[in-house]
């Protein structure tokens, strides 16, 4: 088995394990390509945090037996994790391993390949408390000029609407010692910027007590020489420390940019999910770090339609997005998921109600947006460039993660530039370079 070819479905930690495997797959021989075209295994790592993510991982397994059906299908995830009978009655799938043992998938999908069509290999088990951090180098695409490091995994809220828990198992995080030699290997690399990601990034090492804690692994990071930019993924508002924005506030490198879910911004609505905050504790929350750091980007999630959500509750939810100020805000409609609280819970939204608050949420988002890219309109700040569009115009993003599309002679991959911010474009601001040499 020469060929393999993947499809990811979901979240960023999802993309960041995909890459981890192919980069074990590369190592030991296989060429990867693309899904569309004949391979000898079909490698899809799937998502189940909605029902249409759910939905679309089926499609495409489906697609991949009717690519190849000689091939070996091979699913891996949230899916399988937490619907493994589900998954392994699916005509065509030869092996399933959910969210573990990616690490040892080469040796497993060798393995499987000596019994294709005999019978589905399932190696799904259950996630354990003190399970460990599943510990496999990062791997990036050759083409990006961001890299995602995952140092945690796991989660231990259990929010009512949340199916994560169930499908990551338990708290579990990766050293200081190997975050540090992570990063070093990819500065080596040539990467400019490395993302810290996780399940539930804020509970960094809180699955012992007396261990490190997020600042730590921030630390850690950033002490590497060569490495211009760090940004952290999504994390919970409730675990943003003072020590962070201490840091976030003295180290230029240390990218302003905070994403932290919302989820609703009503009292009811939050209780009814279980999360741990009310409206006046996020809110005091945001003004202390706007406070700290004056430039920093806040974005954030809001789920509308949640079982007993009124039209009330939605309009105090959409008053307090918008006094929040947040520079983007991703809508998502309630999605039930079998095995969580919420799925049972009386007073079910409508798919049509849910769709029409949708709409009305994200016209709140554009002009929130609009308005805090108006707020940079002039400014000069540093942009991190990506690749060329079709248009002919340099993309890139910036510290406080702000799409800027720039015109230049100059190859710009992976460079970062001084840049006048100049006026509203497309999804970000038309810029112009200051500098044309790379920091």
């Amino acid at each position: 088995m020469s060929k393999i070819a993947f499809y990811t479905l979901g979240c960023k930690v999802n993309q960041a394990d995909t890459a981890s495997m192919e980069q074990l797959f590369t190592k030991a021989g296989y060429t990867i390509v693309p899904f569309t075209e004949p391979a000898d295994v079909y490698l899809i790592n799937t998502c189940v945090v909605t029902n249409m993510g759910q939905s679309k991982s089926r499609k495409i397994i489906h697609r991949a037996v009717r690519n190849n059906p000689q091939a070996l299908v091979v699913v891996t995830g949230c899916y399988p994790q937490t619907a493994p009978e589900e998954v392994a009655a699916i005509e065509g799938v030869d092996l399933i391993i959910g969210t573990q043992d990616r690490k040892n998938i080469v040796e497993l999908v060798a393995k499987a390949g000596g019994h294709k069509g005999l019978s589905t290999a399932n190696l799904v088990h259950e996630l354990i408390k003190d399970s460990p951090f599943e510990n496999m180098t990062a791997g990036v695409d050759a083409k990006m000029t961001r890299a995602f490091l995952k140092i945690q995994e796991g989660c231990n809220q259990f929010c009512a609407y949340c199916i994560i828990p169930y499908a990551r198992g338990p708290l579990r995080s990766r050293s200081i010692v190997d975050i540090r030699a992570e990063v070093e290997r990819l500065v080596a690399q040539g990467y400019k910027e490395v993302v810290l990601i996780g399940i539930h990034l804020g509970a960094y090492g809180k699955e012992a007590a007396g261990g490190p804690k997020l600042v730590d692994a921030v630390r850690a990071a950033l002490a590497v020489p060569g490495l211009a930019r760090l940004r952290l993924g999504s994390l919970e508002s409730i675990e943003v420390e003072p020590e962070l924005l201490e840091l976030m506030a003295q180290d230029k490198r240390f990218c302003r940019h905070l994403h932290l879910p919302l989820q609703a911004g009503a009292d009811k609505t939050l209780r009814a999910m279980h999360r741990p905050y009310d409206s006046a504790k996020f809110k005091a929350l945001l003004t202390k770090i706007r406070a700290k750091i004056p430039d920093v980007s806040i974005t954030t999630d809001l789920i509308v339609g949640f079982p007993g959500e009124t039209a009330e509750d939605f309009d105090a939810s959409l008053r307090f997005v918008t006094a929040c100020e947040f520079a983007k805000i991703h809508v998502f409609p309630y999605s039930p998921r079998r095995g969580t609280p919420a799925a049972v819970l009386p007073e079910q939204v409508p798919e049509e109600t849910k769709n029409k608050r949708v709409e009305a949420a994200e016209i709140v988002d554009t002009r929130g947006h609009q308005n805090y890219l108006k707020t940079l309109a002039g400014t000069e700040t540093e942009v991190l460039w990506e690749t060329k569009n079709k248009h002919g115009l340099w993309e890139g993003l910036t510290g406080n993660y702000v799409r800027v599309y720039t015109e230049s002679k100059i190859e710009l991959t992976g460079k970062i530039t001084a840049c006048q911010l100049q006026k509203l474009f497309e999804d970000g601001l038309r810029g112009v370079i200051i500098k044309e040499h790379d920091k």
